[in-house]
């Protein structure tokens, strides 16, 4: 018997390419941008899947708010200890 649902990286591709449209419209660094966006979504796949939600663009959206959020607090971190040893300096 095989699987009446696919799996939520089948699923998430499926709506990568959906956005196919709006990603050809974009110019420039926007498309590297939006690229990076989707390479996050990818990356919380298994934490995507476990979500179990009905929408995909739900745990799509939530893994790409998470790795931002990640990359900013990497960011600050990064400020903080710049800023320390300027003090220092």
């Amino acid at each position: 018997m095989g699987r009446t649902v696919p799996s939520y990286r089948r699923a998430l591709e499926d709506e990568i390419s959906s956005w196919k449209g709006f990603r050809k419209a974009l110019r420039g660094r926007d498309v590297e941008a939006f690229d990076e966006v989707m390479k996050i979504a990818r990356l919380y796949a298994s934490a995507g899947g476990m979500a179990t939600r009905p929408i995909v663009a739900d745990a799509l959206f939530m893994s790409v708010l998470v790795g931002l959020q990640r990359q900013i607090m990497e960011l600050k971190g990064k400020i903080d200890r710049l800023e320390k040893r300027l003090q220092e300096a």
